[in-house]
């Protein structure tokens, strides 16, 4: 029967309805509305790398209309200087390969509040980014004060009283209170602070973003992850002096952050929960993630009384090495601590922690360190392959607690070193040190036993392997 025949078949009515129900299921198969494009050049911009572009860039920013989607354009070639700009709800900033958002260098060119200093600043938004294969440019050296090959001595513009310390300058790009944030297909270049900052936001993808951080630049953080939810962090490449990536809870708790196939290098820890943990981490998940030449590998900083619980560690490979002592860390691989910042601080508890399938090539052991009331509970190491040698000339032999706590303590080096433990699994291990210093580093274990309880072994071999020059 042809399809005419069919439809005659078929009554008015009902062919109405079927006709209806088409055009309803197509509209709503549509997963985003056409979105509205727009170029900064259009509204003023010159892109010269001299002349402020920010009227122009906050101008096209503006005449989005409300909830968007709406992209703003930045053509290539050109470099688009300005000052802070703010996203609105619907905004993505698409920055063309060969364009460069370049941040202003100067305390005008930012909002009276430190807490705003940032080039590209979303609040209280929804469904904004940054994407389009260009570069976000934060002329870091432009805020060098004194080039140091051991810490660059800074700007700070804490003249304003708007914040202390050496630390005031403007960071790169923060979402803050924000929900659906895509930031993609994006290159992070020289930020003068923290570089990409998520704070109380939810909803967030990080993908195929690379950031370059001056390697002696201070306190330049790749990604800080404060008071956020359901985050995703896939394919970065992170090249920084400060940790490259760091979850902190101020004002409230951090759970569900994925971080996976990252390559990361930095002066500081790769990968560090705190030093800012006053409330809890729970249901993070690290996979796929090689680090390279870093201070240390993966890091908890647990000061302020915040719980950290379900953190799995999985298919890592490390390596780390010494710096100078001004850097926090001191080579080790894994480095799990808990303590209270100060008198008046609280301990917190890190517990059912598992690193499994875990390579390090490390000049110094792991150090795990829980204290009295702050107890590391439920720890597990399975299928590890740990190597330690030394191969630069700075001085070991310390134990690197900061901040707060006991600061830098001299101590035997161990391939690991415990304190305060309850709970202890170590399976399929393998230890081995380097011939060169098999008379003065080959000790496995280090512990006090009165602090370490409930320890099982199981097919764990340390031994020493012949190395070259």
């Amino acid at each position: 029967m042809g399809k005419a025949k069919a439809l005659a078949h078929i009554p008015l009515l009902l062919l109405h309805l079927l006709i209806l129900f088409y055009f309803i299921s197509a509209t709503s198969l549509r997963p985003y509305p056409i979105p509205i494009i727009l170029s900064v050049l259009d509204f003023g911009a010159v892109g010269n790398g001299v002349n402020y572009d920010t009227a122009a860039i906050q101008s096209a920013i503006n005449h989005c209309p409300t909830g968007g989607p709406c992209y703003i354009k930045f053509p290539a070639p050109g470099k688009y200087l300005t000052a802070t700009v703010f996203l609105k709800s619907g905004v993505v900033l698409d920055v063309e390969p060969g364009a460069t958002i370049l941040g202003g260098t100067k305390l005008e060119d930012y909002p009276k509040e430190s807490s705003r200093w940032y080039v590209v600043l979303a609040e209280n938004a929804s469904d904004v980014g940054i994407r389009g294969g260009g570069v976000v440019d934060g002329q870091a050296m432009k805020f060098v004060v004194r080039k140091d090959p051991r810490k660059n001595v800074m700007v700070s513009w804490n003249q304003t009283g708007a914040c202390l310390g050496d630390e005031c300058r403007p960071r790169l790009v923060g979402f803050l209170g924000c929900k659906n944030v895509i930031v993609s297909d994006i290159t992070l270049h020289e930020p003068a602070y923290w570089c990409l900052h998520l704070v109380r936001s939810e909803d967030i993808s990080i993908e195929d973003v690379s950031i370059y951080g001056d390697f002696n630049i201070p306190n330049n953080d790749g990604i800080d992850i404060e008071d956020s939810n359901k985050t995703v962090i896939n394919r970065c490449h992170i090249d920084t002096g400060d940790d490259a990536i760091c979850p902190k809870t101020s004002t409230g708790p951090l759970y569900n952050l994925t971080v996976t196939n990252c390559w990361i290098r930095t002066k500081s820890s790769a990968i560090k929960l705190g030093s800012a943990s006053w409330f809890d981490f729970k249901h993070l998940l690290f996979d796929n993630i090689t680090i390279v030449d870093s201070h240390r590998g993966l890091g908890f900083q647990i000061r302020d009384g915040g719980n950290v619980s379900d953190i799995v560690y999985s298919n890592i490979n490390i390596r780390t090495r010494y710096y100078e002592p001004l850097w926090w860390g001191r080579a080790e691989p894994i480095y799990v601590t808990s303590c209270p910042r100060d008198s008046t601080s609280k301990e917190g508890t890190i517990s059912d922690l598992l690193f499994i399938n875990i390579t390090a090539n490390s000049e110094n052991g792991i150090f795990l360190s829980g204290s009295r009331r702050g107890l590391l509970r439920n720890l597990r190491f399975i299928n590890m392959n740990l190597t330690y040698r030394r191969w630069t000339k700075y001085p070991g032999g310390l134990i690197d607690y900061r901040p707060g706590c006991q600061e830098l303590v001299k101590h035997n080096t161990a391939g690991m070193m415990m304190e305060h433990i309850e709970g202890l699994e170590v399976k399929n291990v393998e230890m081995r040190w380097s011939n060169q210093h098999s008379g003065q580093w080959n000790n496995p274990l280090e512990f006090r036993p009165s602090t370490v309880n409930n320890i099982s072994f199981l097919n764990f071999h340390s031994g020493l392997y012949m190395s070259r020059k």
